[in-house]
Protein backbone atom coordinates (compact mmCIF):
# COMPACT_ATOMS: atom_id res chain seq x y z
CA UNK A 1 0.00 0.00 0.00
CA UNK A 2 2.85 2.35 0.88
CA UNK A 3 4.60 1.57 -2.41
CA UNK A 4 1.42 2.33 -4.37
CA UNK A 5 0.98 5.64 -2.57
CA UNK A 6 4.55 6.58 -3.41
CA UNK A 7 4.02 5.62 -7.06
CA UNK A 8 0.82 7.68 -7.23
CA UNK A 9 2.65 10.68 -5.74
CA UNK A 10 5.47 10.35 -8.27
CA UNK A 11 3.02 10.07 -11.17
CA UNK A 12 1.08 13.10 -9.92
CA UNK A 13 4.27 15.18 -9.85
CA UNK A 14 5.12 14.14 -13.40
CA UNK A 15 1.59 14.80 -14.73
CA UNK A 16 1.55 18.24 -13.10
CA UNK A 17 4.91 19.16 -14.60
CA UNK A 18 3.93 17.96 -18.10
CA UNK A 19 0.68 19.93 -17.96
CA UNK A 20 2.51 23.13 -16.98
CA UNK A 21 5.15 22.49 -19.63
CA UNK A 22 2.53 22.12 -22.36
CA UNK A 23 0.74 25.24 -21.18
CA UNK A 24 3.97 27.26 -21.18
CA UNK A 25 4.77 26.13 -24.73
CA UNK A 26 1.25 26.76 -26.04
CA UNK A 27 1.00 30.22 -24.51
CA UNK A 28 4.63 31.16 -25.27
CA UNK A 29 5.00 31.89 -21.56
CA UNK A 30 8.74 32.17 -20.97
CA UNK A 31 8.23 33.12 -17.32
CA UNK A 32 6.29 29.94 -16.56
CA UNK A 33 8.72 27.90 -18.64
CA UNK A 34 11.66 29.22 -16.64
CA UNK A 35 10.07 28.05 -13.38
CA UNK A 36 10.02 24.44 -14.62
CA UNK A 37 13.78 23.90 -15.08
CA UNK A 38 16.78 23.98 -12.78
CA UNK A 39 19.52 26.47 -13.56
CA UNK A 40 21.89 23.63 -14.53
CA UNK A 41 19.34 21.52 -16.42
CA UNK A 42 19.72 19.78 -19.80
CA UNK A 43 17.34 19.42 -22.76
CA UNK A 44 18.27 16.77 -25.32
CA UNK A 45 16.28 16.73 -28.56
CA UNK A 46 16.35 13.98 -31.16
CA UNK A 47 14.59 15.44 -34.22
CA UNK A 48 11.32 16.13 -32.40
CA UNK A 49 11.39 19.93 -32.07
CA UNK A 50 14.69 21.10 -33.55
CA UNK A 51 14.82 18.61 -36.45
CA UNK A 52 18.35 17.95 -35.22
CA UNK A 53 20.17 15.88 -32.61
CA UNK A 54 21.44 18.27 -29.98
CA UNK A 55 21.71 18.96 -26.26
CA UNK A 56 21.03 22.39 -24.77
CA UNK A 57 22.38 23.08 -21.28
CA UNK A 58 21.39 25.81 -18.85
CA UNK A 59 18.03 27.41 -18.02
CA UNK A 60 18.34 30.50 -20.22
CA UNK A 61 19.61 28.53 -23.21
CA UNK A 62 16.80 25.98 -22.90
CA UNK A 63 14.08 28.64 -22.73
CA UNK A 64 15.57 30.43 -25.75
CA UNK A 65 15.86 27.18 -27.77
CA UNK A 66 12.31 26.07 -26.97
CA UNK A 67 10.96 29.49 -27.94
CA UNK A 68 12.81 29.27 -31.27
CA UNK A 69 11.36 25.89 -32.28
CA UNK A 70 7.96 25.53 -30.66
CA UNK A 71 6.18 27.63 -33.30
CA UNK A 72 7.13 25.30 -36.14
CA UNK A 73 6.97 22.00 -34.27
CA UNK A 74 3.71 22.77 -32.38
CA UNK A 75 4.24 20.11 -29.65
CA UNK A 76 1.15 19.08 -27.68
CA UNK A 77 -0.51 16.20 -25.87
CA UNK A 78 2.23 15.69 -23.27
CA UNK A 79 1.25 12.80 -20.96
CA UNK A 80 2.81 9.83 -19.24
CA UNK A 81 2.98 6.81 -21.55
CA UNK A 82 0.62 4.15 -20.12
CA UNK A 83 2.27 1.23 -21.93
CA UNK A 84 5.80 2.16 -20.89
CA UNK A 85 7.72 1.82 -17.62
CA UNK A 86 5.82 3.74 -14.92
CA UNK A 87 7.32 6.87 -13.34
CA UNK A 88 9.69 5.89 -10.55
CA UNK A 89 12.40 7.08 -8.20
CA UNK A 90 15.92 6.38 -9.50
CA UNK A 91 19.51 7.38 -8.83
CA UNK A 92 21.36 8.81 -11.81
CA UNK A 93 24.94 10.14 -11.66
CA UNK A 94 24.68 10.07 -7.88
CA UNK A 95 21.48 12.17 -7.86
CA UNK A 96 18.09 10.96 -6.65
CA UNK A 97 15.41 11.83 -9.20
CA UNK A 98 11.94 11.00 -10.48
CA UNK A 99 12.28 9.41 -13.92
CA UNK A 100 9.29 9.19 -16.26
CA UNK A 101 8.66 8.21 -19.87
CA UNK A 102 6.06 10.35 -21.63
CA UNK A 103 4.52 10.74 -25.07
CA UNK A 104 3.47 13.70 -27.19
CA UNK A 105 2.68 14.81 -30.74
CA UNK A 106 4.16 17.45 -33.03
CA UNK A 107 3.31 18.86 -36.46
CA UNK A 108 5.65 16.22 -37.91
CA UNK A 109 4.62 13.10 -36.04
CA UNK A 110 4.51 11.17 -32.80
CA UNK A 111 7.19 11.39 -30.15
CA UNK A 112 8.28 10.10 -26.76
CA UNK A 113 10.63 11.37 -24.12
CA UNK A 114 12.19 10.99 -20.70
CA UNK A 115 11.78 13.50 -17.87
CA UNK A 116 13.85 13.61 -14.69
CA UNK A 117 12.65 15.76 -11.83
CA UNK A 118 14.57 16.75 -8.71
CA UNK A 119 13.45 18.95 -5.80
CA UNK A 120 14.03 22.69 -5.91
CA UNK A 121 15.77 23.58 -2.65
CA UNK A 122 15.08 27.29 -3.11
CA UNK A 123 11.38 27.18 -3.94
CA UNK A 124 9.63 24.66 -1.73
CA UNK A 125 9.13 21.03 -2.63
CA UNK A 126 7.82 21.40 -6.21
CA UNK A 127 10.25 19.46 -8.39
CA UNK A 128 11.91 20.94 -11.44
CA UNK A 129 13.34 19.34 -14.56
CA UNK A 130 16.93 18.21 -14.28
CA UNK A 131 17.01 16.50 -17.69
CA UNK A 132 14.48 16.37 -20.51
CA UNK A 133 14.53 14.28 -23.68
CA UNK A 134 12.17 14.83 -26.61
CA UNK A 135 12.51 12.27 -29.39
CA UNK A 136 10.59 11.83 -32.65
CA UNK A 137 9.47 8.22 -32.99
CA UNK A 138 7.34 8.27 -36.12
CA UNK A 139 6.51 10.66 -38.95
CA UNK A 140 2.84 11.30 -39.65
CA UNK A 141 1.63 8.94 -42.37
CA UNK A 142 4.79 6.84 -42.28
CA UNK A 143 4.19 4.10 -39.73
CA UNK A 144 6.39 1.02 -39.73
CA UNK A 145 4.79 -2.04 -41.28
CA UNK A 146 5.04 -4.18 -38.17
CA UNK A 147 2.56 -5.91 -35.88
CA UNK A 148 -0.99 -4.92 -36.72
CA UNK A 149 0.35 -2.54 -39.36
CA UNK A 150 2.14 -5.28 -41.27
CA UNK A 151 1.54 -5.40 -45.02
CA UNK A 152 -1.28 -7.50 -46.44
CA UNK A 153 -0.57 -10.63 -48.46
CA UNK A 154 0.86 -9.93 -51.89
CA UNK A 155 -0.62 -11.21 -55.09
CA UNK A 156 2.02 -13.92 -55.46
CA UNK A 157 0.51 -15.74 -52.48
CA UNK A 158 -2.52 -16.48 -54.66
CA UNK A 159 -1.20 -16.17 -58.24
CA UNK A 160 0.32 -19.55 -59.01
CA UNK A 161 1.58 -18.42 -62.43
CA UNK A 162 3.22 -15.23 -61.18
CA UNK A 163 6.67 -14.74 -59.65
CA UNK A 164 7.01 -16.22 -56.17
CA UNK A 165 8.64 -14.66 -53.14
CA UNK A 166 12.17 -15.73 -54.13
CA UNK A 167 11.76 -14.33 -57.64
CA UNK A 168 10.70 -10.97 -56.28
CA UNK A 169 13.47 -10.87 -53.67
CA UNK A 170 16.13 -11.69 -56.28
CA UNK A 171 14.87 -8.99 -58.59
CA UNK A 172 14.62 -6.41 -55.79
CA UNK A 173 18.23 -6.99 -54.68
CA UNK A 174 19.65 -6.88 -58.21
CA UNK A 175 18.79 -3.22 -58.95
CA UNK A 176 18.88 -3.87 -62.67
CA UNK A 177 16.53 -1.08 -63.70
CA UNK A 178 16.53 1.26 -60.69
CA UNK A 179 18.69 2.88 -58.02
CA UNK A 180 18.00 2.76 -54.28
CA UNK A 181 16.61 5.78 -52.47
CA UNK A 182 19.17 5.17 -49.68
CA UNK A 183 22.64 3.67 -49.99
CA UNK A 184 24.07 2.33 -46.74
CA UNK A 185 27.85 1.90 -46.75
CA UNK A 186 28.83 -0.78 -44.23
CA UNK A 187 27.00 -3.94 -43.19
CA UNK A 188 27.70 -4.07 -39.44
CA UNK A 189 25.23 -3.53 -36.61
CA UNK A 190 24.50 0.11 -37.51
CA UNK A 191 24.11 -0.58 -41.22
CA UNK A 192 21.80 -3.53 -40.69
CA UNK A 193 19.71 -1.67 -38.10
CA UNK A 194 19.04 1.41 -40.19
CA UNK A 195 18.40 -0.66 -43.33
CA UNK A 196 15.86 -2.78 -41.45
CA UNK A 197 14.06 0.32 -40.16
CA UNK A 198 14.00 2.00 -43.56
CA UNK A 199 12.81 -1.17 -45.30
CA UNK A 200 9.84 -1.38 -42.93
CA UNK A 201 9.04 2.22 -43.87
CA UNK A 202 8.98 1.16 -47.55
CA UNK A 203 12.13 3.15 -48.31
CA UNK A 204 14.16 1.36 -51.00
CA UNK A 205 17.52 0.71 -49.30
CA UNK A 206 20.70 -1.05 -50.42
CA UNK A 207 23.61 -2.04 -48.15
CA UNK A 208 27.09 -2.36 -49.70
CA UNK A 209 30.06 -3.86 -47.90
CA UNK A 210 33.54 -4.65 -49.18
CA UNK A 211 33.76 -7.97 -47.30
CA UNK A 212 33.10 -11.15 -49.28
CA UNK A 213 30.38 -12.49 -46.98
CA UNK A 214 27.75 -11.00 -44.69
CA UNK A 215 29.19 -10.99 -41.16
CA UNK A 216 32.83 -11.05 -42.24
CA UNK A 217 33.42 -7.79 -40.37
CA UNK A 218 33.20 -9.99 -37.25
CA UNK A 219 34.04 -13.40 -38.68
CA UNK A 220 37.51 -12.32 -39.85
CA UNK A 221 38.65 -10.90 -36.53
CA UNK A 222 41.04 -12.63 -34.16
CA UNK A 223 40.25 -16.22 -33.27
CA UNK A 224 39.47 -15.78 -29.56
CA UNK A 225 37.15 -12.77 -29.88
CA UNK A 226 33.82 -12.59 -28.06
CA UNK A 227 31.79 -9.43 -27.38
CA UNK A 228 32.77 -7.56 -24.24
CA UNK A 229 29.24 -6.40 -23.43
CA UNK A 230 26.39 -8.77 -22.81
CA UNK A 231 23.81 -10.10 -25.25
CA UNK A 232 20.98 -8.09 -23.71
CA UNK A 233 22.63 -4.82 -24.82
CA UNK A 234 23.26 -5.86 -28.45
CA UNK A 235 19.87 -6.72 -29.97
CA UNK A 236 19.01 -5.68 -33.52
CA UNK A 237 15.59 -4.21 -34.45
CA UNK A 238 12.64 -6.61 -34.82
CA UNK A 239 14.68 -9.80 -34.18
CA UNK A 240 16.13 -10.21 -30.70
CA UNK A 241 18.79 -12.77 -29.93
CA UNK A 242 17.31 -16.02 -28.55
CA UNK A 243 17.12 -16.12 -24.74
CA UNK A 244 19.16 -19.33 -24.82
CA UNK A 245 22.23 -17.54 -26.17
CA UNK A 246 25.36 -17.08 -24.02
CA UNK A 247 25.86 -13.82 -22.16
CA UNK A 248 28.83 -12.94 -24.37
CA UNK A 249 28.41 -13.68 -28.07
CA UNK A 250 31.34 -15.33 -29.93
CA UNK A 251 32.31 -13.51 -33.11
CA UNK A 252 31.39 -16.36 -35.48
CA UNK A 253 27.99 -16.80 -33.85
CA UNK A 254 27.27 -13.10 -34.32
CA UNK A 255 28.45 -13.24 -37.94
CA UNK A 256 26.07 -16.12 -38.67
CA UNK A 257 23.23 -14.16 -37.05
CA UNK A 258 23.93 -11.24 -39.38
CA UNK A 259 23.47 -13.53 -42.36
CA UNK A 260 20.20 -14.89 -40.99
CA UNK A 261 19.05 -11.36 -40.14
CA UNK A 262 19.59 -10.06 -43.68
CA UNK A 263 17.64 -13.00 -45.11
CA UNK A 264 14.79 -12.82 -42.59
CA UNK A 265 14.39 -9.04 -42.77
CA UNK A 266 14.59 -9.10 -46.59
CA UNK A 267 17.42 -6.59 -46.74
CA UNK A 268 19.11 -5.79 -50.04
CA UNK A 269 22.82 -6.39 -49.49
CA UNK A 270 25.74 -6.42 -51.94
CA UNK A 271 28.87 -8.13 -50.63
CA UNK A 272 32.31 -7.61 -52.16
CA UNK A 273 31.33 -4.07 -53.11
CA UNK A 274 33.39 -1.00 -52.25
CA UNK A 275 32.21 2.59 -52.19
CA UNK A 276 34.79 4.47 -54.27
CA UNK A 277 33.51 8.02 -54.44
CA UNK A 278 30.45 10.22 -54.40
CA UNK A 279 29.39 13.70 -55.47
CA UNK A 280 26.19 15.51 -54.54
CA UNK A 281 24.13 17.19 -57.26
CA UNK A 282 22.48 20.20 -55.62
CA UNK A 283 20.08 20.77 -58.50
CA UNK A 284 18.88 17.16 -58.80
CA UNK A 285 19.12 16.61 -55.02
CA UNK A 286 20.80 13.26 -55.58
CA UNK A 287 24.21 11.70 -55.14
CA UNK A 288 26.31 10.34 -57.98
CA UNK A 289 28.35 7.44 -56.58
CA UNK A 290 30.71 4.84 -57.97
CA UNK A 291 30.70 1.31 -56.58
CA UNK A 292 33.39 -1.26 -57.41
CA UNK A 293 32.63 -4.98 -57.25
CA UNK A 294 35.16 -7.65 -56.32
CA UNK A 295 35.61 -8.62 -59.99
CA UNK A 296 36.65 -5.06 -60.83
CA UNK A 297 33.43 -4.01 -62.55
CA UNK A 298 31.83 -0.73 -61.59
CA UNK A 299 28.27 0.44 -61.04
CA UNK A 300 27.15 4.05 -61.09
CA UNK A 301 24.19 4.87 -58.84
CA UNK A 302 22.20 8.00 -58.00
CA UNK A 303 20.66 7.53 -54.54
CA UNK A 304 18.95 10.40 -52.75
CA UNK A 305 20.71 9.66 -49.46
CA UNK A 306 23.93 8.00 -48.29
CA UNK A 307 24.42 6.56 -44.81
CA UNK A 308 28.04 5.96 -43.81
CA UNK A 309 27.89 3.04 -41.35
CA UNK A 310 31.57 2.12 -41.42
CA UNK A 311 32.05 2.14 -37.65
CA UNK A 312 34.17 4.21 -35.28
CA UNK A 313 37.31 2.09 -35.73
CA UNK A 314 36.92 0.48 -39.13
CA UNK A 315 40.02 2.15 -40.56
CA UNK A 316 43.26 0.82 -38.99
CA UNK A 317 45.54 3.44 -37.46
CA UNK A 318 49.19 2.53 -37.18
CA UNK A 319 50.91 5.11 -34.94
CA UNK A 320 53.76 7.01 -36.57
CA UNK A 321 56.59 5.98 -34.26
CA UNK A 322 59.89 7.25 -35.75
CA UNK A 323 61.97 4.21 -34.77
CA UNK A 324 59.34 1.65 -35.72
CA UNK A 325 60.50 1.51 -39.32
CA UNK A 326 63.93 0.38 -38.11
CA UNK A 327 62.50 -2.69 -36.40
CA UNK A 328 63.31 -5.88 -38.32
CA UNK A 329 60.72 -8.09 -36.74
CA UNK A 330 57.06 -8.55 -37.62
CA UNK A 331 54.82 -5.49 -37.33
CA UNK A 332 51.07 -6.03 -37.25
CA UNK A 333 48.03 -3.90 -36.63
CA UNK A 334 45.41 -5.54 -34.41
CA UNK A 335 43.07 -5.83 -37.42
CA UNK A 336 45.64 -8.19 -39.00
CA UNK A 337 46.05 -10.39 -35.94
CA UNK A 338 44.44 -13.84 -36.21
CA UNK A 339 45.75 -16.38 -33.71
CA UNK A 340 48.49 -16.83 -31.12
CA UNK A 341 49.88 -20.23 -32.11
CA UNK A 342 52.43 -18.74 -34.51
CA UNK A 343 53.81 -16.64 -31.66
CA UNK A 344 54.59 -19.45 -29.23
CA UNK A 345 57.89 -18.80 -27.46
CA UNK A 346 58.38 -15.39 -29.09
CA UNK A 347 58.52 -11.95 -27.52
CA UNK A 348 55.74 -9.52 -28.36
CA UNK A 349 55.25 -5.85 -27.62
CA UNK A 350 51.59 -4.81 -27.68
CA UNK A 351 51.20 -1.04 -28.12
CA UNK A 352 47.84 0.22 -26.84
CA UNK A 353 45.78 -1.10 -23.92
CA UNK A 354 42.22 -1.03 -25.21
CA UNK A 355 40.05 -4.13 -25.25
CA UNK A 356 41.72 -5.47 -28.42
CA UNK A 357 45.14 -4.89 -26.89
CA UNK A 358 44.20 -6.75 -23.72
CA UNK A 359 42.50 -9.59 -25.59
CA UNK A 360 45.45 -10.13 -27.90
CA UNK A 361 47.97 -9.84 -25.06
CA UNK A 362 46.08 -12.52 -23.12
CA UNK A 363 45.82 -14.70 -26.22
CA UNK A 364 49.55 -14.43 -26.85
CA UNK A 365 50.35 -15.16 -23.20
CA UNK A 366 48.11 -18.23 -23.18
CA UNK A 367 50.12 -19.69 -26.08
CA UNK A 368 53.45 -19.16 -24.36
CA UNK A 369 54.52 -15.86 -25.85
CA UNK A 370 56.38 -13.35 -23.68
CA UNK A 371 54.22 -10.24 -23.74
CA UNK A 372 54.73 -6.62 -22.74
CA UNK A 373 51.75 -4.26 -22.91
CA UNK A 374 52.58 -0.57 -23.48
CA UNK A 375 50.30 2.47 -23.18
CA UNK A 376 51.48 6.07 -23.37
CA UNK A 377 48.80 7.64 -21.18
CA UNK A 378 47.06 6.46 -18.02
CA UNK A 379 44.46 3.71 -18.36
CA UNK A 380 41.68 2.45 -16.12
CA UNK A 381 41.65 -1.34 -16.07
CA UNK A 382 38.46 -3.13 -15.01
CA UNK A 383 37.25 -6.71 -15.08
CA UNK A 384 34.61 -7.71 -17.62
CA UNK A 385 32.40 -8.66 -14.67
CA UNK A 386 31.05 -6.85 -12.91
CA UNK A 387 32.72 -3.52 -13.56
CA UNK A 388 32.63 -3.38 -17.36
CA UNK A 389 28.94 -4.34 -17.38
CA UNK A 390 27.78 -1.56 -15.04
CA UNK A 391 27.11 0.91 -17.88
CA UNK A 392 24.58 -1.62 -19.24
CA UNK A 393 23.03 -2.56 -15.89
CA UNK A 394 19.74 -0.91 -16.86
CA UNK A 395 19.11 -3.66 -19.43
CA UNK A 396 19.03 -6.31 -16.71
CA UNK A 397 16.91 -4.30 -14.24
CA UNK A 398 13.54 -5.10 -15.77
CA UNK A 399 12.39 -2.27 -18.08
CA UNK A 400 11.51 -3.40 -21.62
CA UNK A 401 14.25 -3.14 -24.23
CA UNK A 402 12.63 -0.15 -25.96
CA UNK A 403 12.42 1.73 -22.65
CA UNK A 404 16.07 0.99 -21.87
CA UNK A 405 17.11 2.31 -25.27
CA UNK A 406 15.08 5.49 -24.75
CA UNK A 407 16.53 6.04 -21.28
CA UNK A 408 20.05 5.57 -22.60
CA UNK A 409 19.35 8.02 -25.43
CA UNK A 410 18.16 10.59 -22.89
CA UNK A 411 21.57 10.87 -21.27
CA UNK A 412 23.27 14.26 -21.68
CA UNK A 413 26.91 13.52 -22.39
CA UNK A 414 28.04 15.92 -19.67
CA UNK A 415 26.30 13.76 -17.07
CA UNK A 416 27.53 10.54 -18.67
CA UNK A 417 31.06 11.86 -18.35
CA UNK A 418 30.48 12.87 -14.75
CA UNK A 419 29.34 9.36 -13.89
CA UNK A 420 32.62 7.89 -15.16
CA UNK A 421 35.18 10.33 -13.79
CA UNK A 422 37.27 8.42 -11.23
CA UNK A 423 37.68 9.90 -7.78
CA UNK A 424 39.65 8.76 -4.71
CA UNK A 425 37.78 7.06 -1.89
CA UNK A 426 38.76 7.41 1.75
CA UNK A 427 41.42 4.73 1.34
CA UNK A 428 43.07 6.70 -1.45
CA UNK A 429 41.97 4.21 -4.11
CA UNK A 430 40.70 5.77 -7.33
CA UNK A 431 37.27 4.53 -8.31
CA UNK A 432 34.71 5.44 -10.98
CA UNK A 433 31.10 6.51 -10.46
CA UNK A 434 29.75 3.48 -12.31
CA UNK A 435 26.89 2.70 -9.97
CA UNK A 436 24.29 3.81 -12.50
CA UNK A 437 23.43 2.48 -15.96
CA UNK A 438 24.77 5.29 -18.10
CA UNK A 439 27.33 4.46 -20.72
CA UNK A 440 30.51 6.42 -21.42
CA UNK A 441 29.87 5.53 -25.08
CA UNK A 442 33.26 4.43 -26.24
CA UNK A 443 35.70 5.84 -23.74
CA UNK A 444 39.10 4.81 -25.06
CA UNK A 445 40.67 5.07 -21.60
CA UNK A 446 38.75 2.11 -20.16
CA UNK A 447 39.82 -1.44 -20.90
CA UNK A 448 38.07 -4.65 -19.94
CA UNK A 449 39.87 -7.88 -19.20
CA UNK A 450 38.61 -11.24 -18.02
CA UNK A 451 41.64 -12.02 -15.87
CA UNK A 452 45.19 -10.74 -15.36
CA UNK A 453 47.09 -11.27 -18.60
CA UNK A 454 50.29 -12.03 -16.77
CA UNK A 455 53.43 -9.96 -17.09
CA UNK A 456 56.62 -11.22 -18.63
CA UNK A 457 59.91 -9.41 -18.69
CA UNK A 458 60.65 -8.50 -22.28
CA UNK A 459 63.65 -6.66 -23.65
CA UNK A 460 63.07 -3.53 -25.78
CA UNK A 461 64.28 -5.46 -28.83
CA UNK A 462 61.25 -7.72 -28.89
CA UNK A 463 60.97 -10.26 -31.66
CA UNK A 464 57.63 -8.82 -32.74
CA UNK A 465 55.69 -5.61 -32.27
CA UNK A 466 51.94 -5.69 -32.52
CA UNK A 467 50.17 -2.34 -32.73
CA UNK A 468 46.64 -2.59 -31.37
CA UNK A 469 45.34 0.94 -31.50
CA UNK A 470 42.34 1.54 -33.76
CA UNK A 471 42.53 5.21 -32.80
CA UNK A 472 45.50 7.37 -31.82
CA UNK A 473 47.01 6.27 -28.53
Amino acid sequence: MLAKAETDSVTTSVDRWLAQFERALAERDDVLLATLFHADSHWRDVLALTWDIKTVTGLDAIVKALRAHVGRARPAGFRTAPQRTAPRQVTRAGTRAIEAIFQFETADGRGSGVLRLTPDANHGTAPKAWTLLTSLDELSGAAEQAGRSRSADKSYSRDFRGPNWLDLRTAAAAYVDRDPAVLVVGGGQAGLSIAARLTQLQVDTLIVDREARIGDNWRNRYHALVLHNQTLANHLPYMRFPPTWPSYIPKDKLAAWFEAYVESMELNYWTGTEFENGRYDEQAERWSVTLRHADGTQREMRPRHIVMATGVSGIPNLPDIPTLRNFRGTILHSSQYADSEAWRGKKALVIGSGTSGHDIAQDLYSSGAKVTLVQRSSTMIVNVEPSAQLPYALYSEGPPLEDCDLIMTSIPLALARKSHIPSPNRRGIWTGHCSMPWSAWGSSSISATTEPAGSSSTSPAAAAITSMSAAPI
